[in-house]
This record gives structure tokens, C-alpha cells and sequence, in this order.
């Protein structure tokens, strides 16, 4: 799917929906030509597929955690095989369709559609496991439902976690997950709360979620807490929880404590029972309250994406870039000298030597016959110096590789290494970009607020994305 294709099916998908969204994607198409001439991004490459556009949550945890039989309740329907054992392998993407049951389809089915979360995840595989890359159907697979509870909006079901089966293409993938997602749901199961039990789990969950930027959209979750009830210990099991995630770095968070009512152990004290279901009522309607709201969170994400790939090429890659540039050019300023000293030497010794007559027409023909093969041994030491930096940029910084690549051909003067007008120019349009994605956070704010209270506000300043005058 070309770049154009993909901006088309996204204003397709979006023009119902959320109209400040279409200006939105007109500025990714913007954030793409500026990438695109720049060098850092490719031909048929797009911002846009660096993040989700569907509502994404996404459920990770332990083997047993109740993360299917939560999905399960959620979708009013059996999705997802549930146990004490591992029972699901893959990363299970859930999301609506038309048939009248849950059909199964490959991973492949992902990687190669790029309206889903995870297209193209098989070069990130590979990159950190070599040999995984072609073997996405081990870690994938997508599911289609015919529940309306899941229209507009996206489920992944994460393999439970085992510290004896990590790999780093699962770690990766779930990294992935976390990025991506609008609302991460990170399970724990109530059984095992001690930090001995949880100490790997806590490593790969807990651990890289601390320092997220966006921290608040995952939700901890204890399940189970219905096996609590025979000791009536809940909140030493909960307390037990807490420190064990506070060994990790997560002094605070979103935590709730559920069960599932479906498949609850049964508890003969109607006071703990009646205390157990207050405690899972309140902070299920919560959680459901969370899921409901990604559409929300979703305009927001995008939108506020804009301004971070617009900041970063401003803030740190156009600043690598223009490093580079210098560091090519004073090479290629280096050996060009030495070039022009050698050439001149030469001229030089045919004329002391009484080879050439300096008011001969053949010292004319010698100096232009030098300028012609200065300017050979120039364009080729340009070639050259840039192609071994780009191979050691390639590993190092592929983005910076593939942007010296294109800023160092042939017909760009050399000088433009130095230049300001073009980082200037480039600088001030990533900064209209990032303008622009903070103003229609302002107009999604409009839509839900009216800091002013009045009940009509001027359409030309709304469209603007303007607060009303008082």
C-alpha cells in the first residue's frame, strides 16, 4: 500500500467520525514531505504507519492471570481459550467482523495489512532475533467477532509470561504493544502475589512501563482476589501486590482488584462475599469505564504524535543530520586539498622542469586538462568518503544513513553542508507542524469542554480551534 492509498483509507475511515482527525492526517501527509526530502523517510514510507489508528487496548500478564476469561466476558462470547495451562501461544489480535462466528486467521494476515498495529512486525523481529522474522506465524494471529462490543476498537491478547520461555522477539513484540496501545491492562493473578513468584514477571512488565511517558493509560490488575476470601486477607494480598510492584520502581499507579463472577470460588461468608463484590463492582466500572473511553484517548494519542515526530526530527535528528553533513564535508574538503596539492605540484614541476612554457598555449591546456581531473577525483572522494559513512551509520543510526545517503549526491553543492537556509526553512515548517498538533488538541478540547460557559461560541474562531472572548 502506497503512502497516498493509505492517507485516502484514512480519511475514509475518519470522515464520519472525527473531522478535526482529516486536518490532522493533512498534516502527516505535510510531516511526510519534509521527512521524505530530508532523506530520513522513504518514498512509500509514512508517519502515519507508525502508530495505530484504531482504538487499541491490549491485555498482558502471567500464564493463569484471567486475561482470556476477561476477554471472553467482555466480548459476551468464547474468544479465547482460558485454563491454568498456557492454552494461547500468540499474540491474538481481536477485532470485529461480519460472519456469524469467531474466525482464526495467520499472523501473516497482520504483518502485511497496514491498517493493524502490526504491519511490517516481522522486520522489527528480525532485526532483535535473527531467523525470527519469517516465522511471524509462530507469534501472531488475528481473530474476527461478531460482537458488537468490539466494533471500532482493537484487543490484543498477550501470551502469558514465563521466565523460562522469554525470547527476545516476544519482548519485542510486547514492547511494541505498549507503545502502540491506547489502554495497556497488565494482569496479576491474586494466587501468587508474593515478589519471589512475581520477581520475573515484575522485570518484563513492570519494569519497562515505570519511565513510559504515557504510564497513565496502564491499568495493574489483580484478578482473582475471590481466592482470597477463605483467609479474608484482601488487603494484606493487595498490600503484598503493591510492595512487590514498588521493588520495581512503581510507587504509584492505576491499580484495581477483580474476579470473575462467572467462575468464582464460592464463599460461605455473606459478609466477605458481600465485601468482595463491592470491591470488584467498583473497580470493574472503572476498568470498562477506561475501555469505553479509547476512542477519546485515541484522537488525542494521534494528534499529540503529530508534535512528537515533528519535534524529534526537529530536536534530534535534523541536528544528527546537519552533524554528518559537516563532518562529510570537511573530509571531502581534506582530501580534495591534498587532490588540488598534488595537481598543483605537478603543474608546478613541469614548468621549473621546462616541460611547459609558462606563456606556451600548453600550459593553458595543462591547468584546464588538472581542473577537469580535480573535478574527477572530487565527485569520486564525495562518493566515497559518504559511502563509508553511511555503512557505519547503516547499524548505528539507519534513520541518519538513509538521510546522508540522499543529501550527498552528486548534484548537491558541497556548501550546502554549512548551510542554515535549509535547516532554518526545514526547521520553521516542523515547527507550523507542531503548532498545528497543539491548536487541534485545543479543538478535541472544545468538543468535550466550554470553559466560558456559553451556550453558542463563533464559528469562525471554533473552526480556528480559538477559545470564545469573554
Amino acid at each position: 500500500m502506497t503512502a497516498e492509498e493509505r492517507y485516502k483509507k484514512l480519511k475514509e475511515y475518519l470522515s464520519a467520525e472525527n473531522p478535526i482527525l482529516l486536518d490532522v492526517i493533512r498534516e502527516y501527509q505535510v510531516l511526510d514531505s519534509v521527512a521524505g526530502k530530508l532523506g530520513i523517510l522513504g518514498e512509500e514510507e509514512s508517519y502515519t504507519a507508525k502508530i495505530s489508528w484504531w482504538p487499541l487496548i491490549s491485555l498482558l500478564g502471567t500464564f493463569s492471570s484471567g486475561k482470556s476469561t476477561f476477554i471472553n466476558n467482555y466480548l459476551g462470547m468464547e474468544v479465547q481459550q482460558s485454563g491454568n495451562q498456557a492454552v494461547d501461544d500468540k499474540f491474538t489480535v481481536i477485532c470485529y467482523g461480519t460472519g456469524d462466528r469467531v474466525t482464526t486467521l495467520p499472523g501473516l494476515a497482520l504483518d502485511a495489512d497496514p491498517r493493524f498495529p502490526f504491519y511490517n512486525i516481522s522486520e522489527e523481529v528480525e532485526r532483535v532475533d535473527k531467523g525470527e522474522g519469517s516465522r511471524v506465524n509462530l507469534y501472531l494471529q488475528l481473530k474476527t467477532v461478531p460482537s458488537d462490543r468490539i466494533k471500532g476498537k482493537i484487543l490484543i491478547d498477550s501470551p502469558g509470561f514465563d521466565a523460562d520461555r522469554q525470547r527476545s522477539a516476544i519482548l519485542r513484540i510486547s514492547s511494541h504493544i505498549i507503545e502502540m496501545s491506547d489502554l495497556v491492562l497488565i494482569f496479576f493473578d491474586a494466587r501468587h502475589p508474593e515478589p519471589g513468584a512475581m520477581r520475573d514477571t515484575l522485570e518484563h512488565l513492570v519494569a519497562g512501563t515505570v519511565e513510559h511517558r504515557d504510564r497513565d493509560k496502564i491499568l495493574y490488575i489483580l484478578n482473582q482476589i475471590d481466592t482470597t476470601a477463605r483467609e479474608d486477607n484482601l488487603e494484606d494480598v493487595i498490600g503484598s501486590w503493591q510492595r512487590a510492584l514498588s521493588q520495581e520502581g512503581l510507587i504509584s499507579g492505576n491499580f484495581y482488584a477483580v474476579y470473575n463472577e462467572s467462575a468464582m470460588q464460592p464463599i460461605d461468608d455473606p459478609g466477605i462475599a458481600e465485601r468482595l463484590k463491592r470491591k470488584r463492582d467498583e473497580d470493574m466500572a472503572k476498568i470498562l469505564e477506561k475501555m469505553e473511553g479509547v476512542k477519546i484517548e485515541r484522537a488525542y494519542r494521534i494528534t499529540k504524535a503529530l508534535e512528537d515526530f515533528a519535534k524529534k526530527i526537529k530536536n534530534e535528528t535534523l541536528p544528527r543530520l546537519q552533524e554528518n553533513l559537516r563532518r562529510w564535508g570537511r573530509r571531502v574538503l581534506l582530501y580534495d586539498a591534498i587532490v588540488a596539492g598534488l595537481l598543483a605540484g605537478g603543474l608546478l614541476f613541469l614548468v621549473f622542469s621546462g616541460t611547459l612554457s609558462v606563456g606556451s598555449g600548453g600550459l593553458l591546456w595543462a591547468a584546464l586538462g588538472a581542473l577537469l581531473l580535480f573535478l574527477v577525483f572530487h565527485f569520486r572522494i564525495r562518493a566515497f568518503v559518504a559511502k563509508r559513512m553511511i555503512k557505519k551509520l547503516s547499524a548505528e543510526d539507519p534513520e541518519i544513513s538513509r538521510a546522508l545517503d540522499k543529501r550527498t549526491r552528486w548534484y548537491r553543492p558541497l556548501f550546502l553542508a554549512w548551510s542554515r537556509g535549509w535547516v532554518r526553512r526545514t526547521q520553521e515548517r516542523l515547527e507550523k507542524i507542531a503548532d498545528y498538533s497543539r491548536l487541534s488538541i485545543r479543538r478535541l478540547n472544545d468538543q468535550f469542554v466550554n470553559p466560558f460557559g456559553e451556550e453558542k461560541s463563533d464559528p469562525k474562531r471554533e473552526a480556528k480551534g480559538e477559545y470564545p472572548s469573554n
